[in-house]
C-alpha cells in the first residue's frame, strides 16, 4: 500500500475511515441530458452547506444542482436534494453511491444540463448515480489511520536491518539524522506497535533505543 505525505495531529480524531483529500470532478452524458458531478471534502454541515451554494452559483444556468454529503466516523450526519427532480431519483440515489464507497466527510453536487429528452424515473436514478461514481473515480481518496510516532536511536551497524524492516512492512520514516549514531522518527500503525517494538528489539538485539513521541493520524493510499 503507497503511502503519502503524512499529517500529523495529536487530537486524534477520525481513524481508519476513508476520506477525499483532493476533490474532482466527473461527467457523464446520457441521452443529450449532461450530469457534472463535483465531490469535495467537508469537515462539517456548514462547509458542506456553503460548498452545495458556491455550485450552484457557479451552475446558475443548470436545470438542477442536486447534492448529497455524509459527515462523521459513523456517517451521523447525512443529508440529500432532490433540488427539483422527481422526488427520491437523484439525491437519494447519490447519498447510496457515497454510503456504499464507504467514504467520509464528503460532499457532491451532480448539476444537469436538460438534453431535451425526458429519462424517467429509472433512467434518472442510474444517471445521478453514474455521475457520482464518475466523480469518485476521479477523486484523491485515502484510508486515515492511527498511529504511534517512535524516535529510534541506534549505531549504523543496526540501521541497514531497521531500514529494511520499516520499508519491508511500509512504515514511513518520517525523518532521519546521521551523527555518531542514526536517528530516525518513523510512524508505526496502532495496531502493529506492540509486534513492531519486539521485532525491532530482536532485530538489534536490543541495540535500538525506542522512544514514544505520541500518537497522531496519518493518511494511506
Amino acid at each position: 500500500m503507497g503511502v503519502i505525505r503524512y499529517q500529523l495531529c495529536y487530537d486524534v480524531g477520525m481513524c481508519d475511515v476513508k476520506i477525499v483529500i483532493e476533490g474532482a470532478v466527473g461527467e457523464i452524458i446520457e441521452k443529450k441530458s449532461r450530469f457534472i458531478a463535483t465531490i469535495r471534502p467537508v469537515n462539517d454541515e456548514s462547509e458542506a452547506v456553503a460548498f452545495i451554494e458556491e455550485m450552484k452559483k457557479k451552475y446558475w444556468d443548470a436545470r438542477h444542482n442536486c447534492s448529497a454529503f455524509v459527515i462523521g466516523e459513523h456517517n451521523e450526519l447525512t443529508r440529500c436534494s432532490d433540488d427539483g427532480e422527481p422526488s427520491g431519483t437523484a439525491g437519494r440515489p447519490m447519498l447510496e453511491v457515497l454510503l456504499g464507497a464507504e467514504v467520509h466527510n464528503v460532499a457532491v453536487v451532480v448539476t444537469r444540463y436538460f438534453g431535451g429528452v425526458l429519462l424517467g424515473t429509472g433512467g434518472l436514478v442510474r444517471a445521478y448515480q453514474a455521475a457520482v461514481k464518475e466523480g469518485l473515480a476521479a477523486a484523491r481518496i485515502a484510508v486515515q489511520r492511527k498511529g504511534m510516532i517512535y524516535a529510534l536511536t541506534m549505531d549504523y551497524n543496526e540501521w541497514g536491518r531497521v531500514q529494511s524492516y520499516l520499508a519491508g512492512n511500509a512504515y514511513n520514516i518520517e525523518g532521519t539524522d546521521y551523527s555518531d549514531k542514526v536517528f530516525s522518527k518513523v510512524i508505526i500503525p496502532i495496531t502493529d506497535k506492540e509486534q513492531a517494538y519486539k521485532q525491532l528489539i530482536e532485530l538489534t538485539n536490543g541495540k535500538i533505543r525506542i522512544d514514544e513521541i505520541g500518537e497522531c493520524q496519518y493518511l494511506s493510499e
